[in-house]
């Protein structure tokens, strides 16, 4: 592992100052009180972040591409900052307590460092910037390339932001057996998803994300997992609700 404990560091000044009020965007977020309140921790090489749109998954995993020095636009450590994308507020003041590997990656030059940040909405773009042949590929054969050809360093941190939305049941089931082998071999993966298939990762620790902030949680005990179960066994318990007859 890389990072043991992320959490945001605000100096004492700073708190009276209007751009850290408690009701604002993103210290008003649960999950972003919480990151203040306690850190989160980490204590799995593969750790999936599940919560529902607008629960503050993302701006989490964000942040903490950003503290690792990755760009906010998606892309690899050490990649200079190529997009016009501000840090976010909370990606300016994430700090880490590390391994060793990591201390060593974050006390070092940038080019030392080791990962990649998979944002959705940009990661073709992202890999268009590494030169990788996407041109004439799908979505999901774009992810498939980087999650082979990006994330197949043994040591570094790789941050995942709804990797699943453009990928199969297949494809998703290659990219479970790729995060576990990372895991194994010494590397990180912090990941942001709505996917039962991908948290059912063996060995993954899970943090579901919500109004009361961040917990650990178990596979079975998810929101996502019960729903789904329902749904596939009897989808029209959930239709009548949203199709008139």
């Amino acid at each position: 592992m890389i990072i043991e404990r992320a959490y945001a560091h605000i100096p004492a000044a700073a708190e009276g100052d209007e751009e850290f009020r408690r009701d604002r965007w993103p210290w008003s977020v649960p999950a972003v009180a919480g990151l203040l309140r306690d850190g989160l921790r980490f204590t799995a090489p593969v750790t999936f972040l599940v919560g529902e749109n607008g629960s503050g998954k993302s701006t989490l995993v964000e942040a903490i591409a950003e503290g690792f020095g990755l760009d906010p636009h998606g892309g690899r450590a050490g990649y200079r900052y190529v997009s016009d994308r501000p840090r976010s507020p909370l990606g300016e003041r994430i700090r880490f307590d590390t391994t060793a590997a990591g201390g060593r990656m974050l006390g070092g030059p940038r080019t030392g460092r080791r990962g990649f940040f998979l944002r959705a909405e940009t990661a073709m773009d992202a890999l268009g910037r590494e030169f990788l042949p996407v041109e004439s590929m799908s979505h999901g054969e774009g992810f498939l390339l980087a999650f082979r050809e990006r994330f197949s360093h043994p040591v570094g941190l790789y941050v995942l932001d709804e990797p699943e939305s453009a990928l199969s049941f297949t494809a998703c089931l290659h990219l479970v057996g790729l995060m576990h082998e990372l895991g194994r071999s010494g590397a990180q993966v912090i990941c942001a998803t709505h996917s039962p298939l991908l948290t059912a990762t063996p060995d993954a620790a899970i943090l579901e994300v919500g109004e009361r902030g961040v917990h650990e949680t178990a596979w079975e005990d998810l929101a996502i997992v019960d729903h789904w179960r329902r749904y596939l066994a009897d989808p029209r318990a959930y239709l009548r609700h949203i199709i008139e007859p």
